[in-house]
């Protein structure tokens, strides 16, 4: 297939959910993935391969804001992280679409009215669903509500196949792992799965992008991409879908080599870099626990506005891997068979200084990317975090469980966003309402680096309805 209307670069939430709209529309689509589709043998469950050796990571090594070497955990295959998220679907709250400068945290270029036909196409298409609550941690948020019953639990809309509770295997491996039964509602199984024999649509796995093109008109357009294997591929538009820390970096590099740096937003991109402030809670229950589907309630407290709790849906032998190095092995795996998983995260608000800057590449001797990202600029969330964790351990001691925390640190970029910020004025965002880079045209920006505020719960699902609007709103132009 030739003559693209449009070549999205990224297969997953965001570059799928706007693959679909143009796709389904009638529009040609040429979707370019760097990486493969993963194995189907059973490996992508397994604890040793996926969290001891990290074998489906990317390898790519950054540097953090001190110069320290860095390995972001991002992952490079069809359906990007969708297909190791913990299926947690959350529409973010009217509220968190408006601005709170005394917070940090910015205002979105629409607000939730807008977004939300899109939210409920998303969560219809992956499949989204509530499950019962198991014994075991029914037991525990009671005793922790007969305490402190301040803290109040809504059931946890998880984009999870009911067929998984047939499948202990799967049931207990889903958070953090890459499903082999299709269990999960995943960018690949319920978007690009939807687009399998159209005419119109095309997937190239293996297609790393090096650079954007410019038009012949000048660097004002972009209309094409080269990749790392020196081709080129031409198209009436190009969307950016490669994620939060990778979309800022080619377009800082179009920027340079185009000589666009007077544009008004060129100096924000990569910067406002959020990932949540996040913290593992390990709580000992005491006796072997036997609940199989763990993630299925939130958590939150009036005192912590900008934060939620919610279980980690990991199984013993996961959570064994969360008790510190310096106890014995066997001992960690008597305490994770004992033990419940707890996610706790605080919106961080915008800070110019935490960004990504592009380096030059990996090649040797070249200067490696930075992920710049420092909590200590961000006060008042750092501050709430800080007594969200020890206000949820206080009140678990209070209800006679012993817990320990070990905070998430820099690597750690499942909920990356924030890069390439979306606003109504070009001087201070870098795209528009409809995902358009300000200034530049034909370029369209549909991932979580759009995203002014990364919000109390997990972003995936409020970038898989950015993606469908800027997908559907893009085909009608493109039909003009």
């Amino acid at each position: 297939m030739s003559g693209y209307d449009a070549i999205v670069i990224g297969s997953g939430a965001g570059g799928a959910a706007a693959a679909y709209a143009l796709a389904t529309r009638g529009r040609r689509v040429l979707i370019l993935e760097r990486g493969e589709r993963l194995p189907r043998d059973g490996s992508t469950l397994e604890v040793d391969a996926v969290v001891t050796r990290g074998r489906f990571l990317s390898s790519e090594i950054w540097s953090d804001g001190r110069g320290r070497r860095l390995r972001p955990e991002e992952h490079f295959n069809v359906g990007g992280k969708t297909k190791w998220y913990g299926a947690a679907l959350l529409r973010f709250s009217p509220h968190e679409f408006e601005p709170e400068p005394e917070y940090g945290a910015r205002g979105w270029p629409i607000g939730y009215i807008e977004l939300a036909p899109y939210y409920e196409e998303a969560e219809r298409l992956l499949g989204v669903r509530q499950f019962e609550c198991e014994p075991g941690l029914v037991r525990m948020l009671a005793r922790l509500r007969s305490t402190a019953p301040a803290w109040q639990s809504t059931p946890l809309p998880l984009a999870l196949s009911a067929g998984i509770l047939a499948d202990p295997n799967e049931a207990s491996h889903f958070d953090g792992f890459a499903s082999v039964g299709n269990f999960k509602g995943d960018a690949e199984v319920s978007l690009l799965g939807h687009l399998v024999g159209l005419h119109n649509v095309e997937l190239r796995t293996g297609a790393e992008v090096q650079a954007l093109l410019p038009a012949e008109a000048g660097g004002s357009r972009v209309d094409g991409v080269r990749l790392a294997s020196g081709e080129t591929l031409r198209a009436r538009t190009v969307l950016l879908a490669a994620g939060a820390l990778h979309s800022p970096r080619l377009l800082a590099g179009y920027i340079a080599a185009t000589g666009l740096q007077q544009l008004p937003g060129a100096a924000l991109v990569g910067r406002n870099l959020k990932m949540h402030l996040l913290t593992a809670v390990v709580v000992l229950a005491g006796s072997r626990q036997s609940d199989l589907l763990r993630k299925t309630m939130l958590s939150g407290h009036p005192s912590f506005p900008h934060s939620t709790v919610q279980p980690l849906g990991f199984g013993a032998d996961l959570i064994a891997t969360l008790v510190p190095r310096l106890v014995p092995r066997l001992l960690a795996r008597g305490i994770g068979a004992r033990a419940y998983g707890f996610f706790l995260q605080t919106e961080d608000g915008s800070h110019p200084d935490n960004r990504v800057v592009p380096g030059s590449g990996i090649r040797p001797g070249g200067q490696r990317p930075v992920l710049d990202y420092d909590a200590a600029r961000l006060p008042d969330a750092r501050r709430e975090h800080a007594a969200l964790v020890g206000a949820f351990q206080f009140a678990l001691l209070r209800a006679r469980y012993l817990s320990f925390a070990q905070r998430i640190g820099t690597q750690g970029t499942a909920h990356v966003c924030g890069t390439l910020i979306a606003g109504a004025d070009a001087r201070d965002s870098v795209v528009d309402a409809k995902a358009r880079v300000h200034g530049i045209d034909g370029l369209y920006v549909v991932d979580g680096s759009v995203l002014p505020r990364s919000s109390r719960v997990n972003p995936a699902l409020s970038i898989y309805a950015w993606g469908l609007r800027a997908g559907y709103l893009l085909a009608e132009e493109l039909q003009r």
